[in-house]
């Protein structure tokens, strides 16, 4: 691989011209420049930028921790994250934790060893010593999805609770009253917001909130699959809030193998609204908001926060809102709907 003073010495000059030259750090005549990339082209000469970032003190590059990368949600976010990161010229390093506090706090590590210009994480959940960890960071960062008790940083996510409880007050309106819900791990603070927005809305209905119905997975569609396939089996609601849209997924496959139709005789709705629930069929019902925009919107934040490391710190909670699709309907039986507020 070519150097630096392998295109000085091509070119006939000093390899300190030829630096300020790639770097742009001092002005050259036009006719050593053109000697000089000249020389780039024909020695295919890449510029390294572990020394470029060492003059710079900044790497342009940007850490971005998930707990899953297999999960839709995760890949748009992070899509919504790279576009934005790459419009204003930083790049991103993605890392997956799989869900391992270990394998996260592993790579975190090796993320600040590259002297990365900032860290967004979306937390594995159930780790209290990831807070404590990150508390010690001088790196500017954004947490977005699952909050972190403890810490004070940037934070970026949906409001979970308020979501849950639009799409359990969904269900009410269209009459139901039997209502499961399947969560993801009680570990995590995204699953506990959930729940709490589930009980809130039957409470205020007046429903009692049966432990029977309340029920714990994984975000994922074979954790959805395998839980509501007990419960279809033992004993069926009317309709079931599902933690997210990968849930929902899950419940709609076990509920199509028990020939139970959907939303006839059961509704089923979700959260996230990923793009793939648009096209499962039924499509679900689900409550979001766009989650590319909501990556765009945490890029947006830590690039600020590099620029200006002095600023307060700004906490976005995001309002979701319903997306009617075709998994919902009223319920049908002697019980009538709920008067819309």
């Amino acid at each position: 691989m070519a150097t630096i003073k392998d295109v000085a010495a091509l070119a006939g000059i000093s390899y300190t011209t030829v630096s300020h030259v790639v770097n742009k750090t001092r002005p050259v005549s036009e006719e050593v420049r053109i000697k000089v990339e000249a020389a780039i082209k024909t020695l295919d000469y890449v510029p390294s930028a572990v020394a470029r970032s060492l003059k710079a003190k900044t790497t342009a590059t940007i850490g971005l921790l998930v707990p899953n990368s297999l999960n839709p949600y995760f890949a748009e976010l992070a899509r919504g994250i790279e576009d934005y990161c790459e419009r204003n010229g930083y790049c991103v390093i993605l890392c997956n934790s799989d869900d391992n506090p270990d394998k996260q706090r592993s790579y975190l590590r090796v993320l600040l060893e590259k002297r990365i210009d900032g860290l967004i994480v979306a937390s594995a959940g159930g780790d209290g010593g990831l807070a404590e960890g990150l508390a010690g960071v001088r790196t500017p960062m954004v947490i977005v999805d699952r909050g972190l008790e403890g810490l004070d940083a940037d934070l970026v996510r949906i409001d979970h609770e308020f979501g849950a409880y639009l799409a359990t007050r969904h269900l009410l309106e269209l009459g139901h009253r039997d209502i499961a819900t399947i969560g993801g791990p009680a570990s995590t603070s995204v699953a506990q917001m959930r729940l709490a927005g589930y009980r809130r809305a039957l409470t205020e209905a007046g429903v009692e909130v049966s432990r029977g119905r309340m029920l714990e997975s994984d975000f994922t569609s074979t954790g959805g699959y395998n839980t509501a396939a007990i419960l279809l089996e033992k004993d069926p609601p009317s309709a079931i809030f599902a933690g997210n849209d990968m849930i929902g997924i899950g419940v709609l496959r076990a509920a199509a193998e028990r020939n139970i139709r959907v939303p006839a005789e059961l509704s089923v709705i979700g959260f996230d609204d990923i793009q793939m629930s648009r096209y499962v069929y039924p499509a679900l019902t689900t409550v979001g908001q766009s989650i590319v925009q909501l990556g765009e919107m945490a890029a947006e934040v830590l690039l600020r926060r590099i620029a200006s490391p002095a600023l307060p710190t700004d906490q976005r909670i995001v309002t979701p809102s319903i997306v009617l699709r075709e998994s919902t309907a009223p319920l049908a039986g002697p019980f009538a709907p709920m008067r819309r507020t």
